[in-house]
């Protein structure tokens, strides 16, 4: 028996009483599914069967027979065909397997489509499952989307260019030249996908990483711009502007100043700046001042940043949200070795943790007090 449609499956494996009945009923629609591949070339009856494949997937059973099969939905001119092709792809296969290759033409097809939603599911393939060579042979079209008039496509792209630096970081030099516009970019999502690109590369090259000490400026300014802008519904989360973007700036400012007292000293005033003005009593403000405080301990900071980012790490010690203490503990169990001076000011705080009903915060405490 073959369940027509994705809804129909679902419901017969959820009216299954045992996990065998589940079995039973997965083998014999994964039969069936076999059977429709072989015997019906239609991209309608493709369609519906790389769904059904995606939700066996989801529940734990091996599916790799329809990967070829995903392929074929892929070169669909449609875009629905394709979104589930591109899907399948995702799930079912990774950059290991010598089927990818045939990917390639699809992907570079649909990156010069004439639809920016197409090119928008091709360069989000390609940040999930793009191997060496298929990083070698698309570079050129991810660098072209990354002048695209359209934010949509430019954050895409520079998600595209994370990935292919992590698979190849010699293929840096196109990405590195754009960072700059990338990072002043006004559309946040394009900003937190330069981020990402920037601080990947500043991890895997030199040169990079000269680079990025050269843009410190800019970098501070996006995020000087965050913390007086106003309210935006659009990017807030509970009153605070755009953290997920503050959060990943100071994680690429901590990369960029490590090592270097001139890109350290530029920070001095932005990092005093973000804790004096970012609310502690909300979760995301906890978030911002954590990255803050390590940030500070990271870079050779001035002793009175390094002094402010104990107490900061030492004032969420007297958290109510176990999470928030246990992080902090952990943080100043590393820092106690180069700022012991003033970790001893928290003992009292420490002292109390011990005496908390939560045996990992107990055992943390434990930890930085010997």
């Amino acid at each position: 028996m073959s369940f027509f449609r994705l809804k129909d499956l679902i419901r017969a494996v959820r009216v299954c009483k045992t996990a065998a009945d589940e079995r039973g009923v997965i083998q014999r629609e994964s039969a069936a599914i076999r059977t429709s591949f072989k015997e019906v070339d239609s991209q309608d009856a493709r369609y519906v069967n790389i769904q059904k494949l995606l939700y066996i997937y989801l529940l734990g059973y091996p599916v790799q027979f329809g990967q070829l099969e995903c392929l074929k939905l892929v070169a669909s001119p449609k875009f629905s065909d394709k979104r589930v092709g591109y899907l399948g792809v995702s799930l079912l296969l990774d950059e290991k397997q010598d089927i990818l290759t045939l990917l390639t033409n699809s992907l570079k097809t649909d990156m010069n489509s004439s639809d920016d939603y197409i090119v928008g599911l091709a360069l989000g393939t390609l940040s999930n499952v793009a191997s060496s060579e298929v990083a070698y042979d698309l570079v050129d079209e991810v660098e072209r989307l990354l002048d695209s008039p359209r934010s949509y496509l430019r954050k895409k792209a520079t998600l595209a260019g994370v990935r292919i630096i992590r698979r190849e970081p010699e293929l840096f030099t196109p990405f590195l030249h754009r960072a700059k516009s990338l990072l002043g970019d006004k559309h946040h999502g394009v900003q937190m996908g330069a981020v990402a690109l920037m601080a990947e590369m500043c991890n895997h090259t030199q040169e990079a990483l000269d680079e990025g000490r050269r843009l410190v400026p800019v970098i501070v300014n996006q995020l000087r711009a965050l913390l007086g802008s106003g309210s935006s519904p659009e990017h807030d989360v509970g009153g605070i502007s755009n953290p997920f973007l503050q959060v990943a700036i100071l994680r690429l400012l901590r990369v960029i100043a490590r090592g270097s007292q001139q890109a350290a000293d530029e920070l001095n005033d932005v990092l005093t700046l973000v804790a004096a003005q970012t609310d502690s009593t909300k979760n995301v403000g906890t978030a911002i001042l954590y990255e803050c405080a390590i940030t500070a301990l990271a870079i050779p900071s001035e002793p009175a940043l390094r002094v402010m980012a104990i107490n900061m790490l030492g004032k969420f010690l007297g958290n109510r949200d176990n999470n928030v203490r246990y992080v902090a503990l952990a943080t100043l169990s590393a820092a106690v070795i180069t700022e012991a001076p003033s970790v001893q000011r928290h003992r009292a705080t420490v002292i109390q943790c011990l005496r908390d009903n939560d045996i990992s915060i107990r055992r943390r405490a434990l930890d930085l007090s010997f």
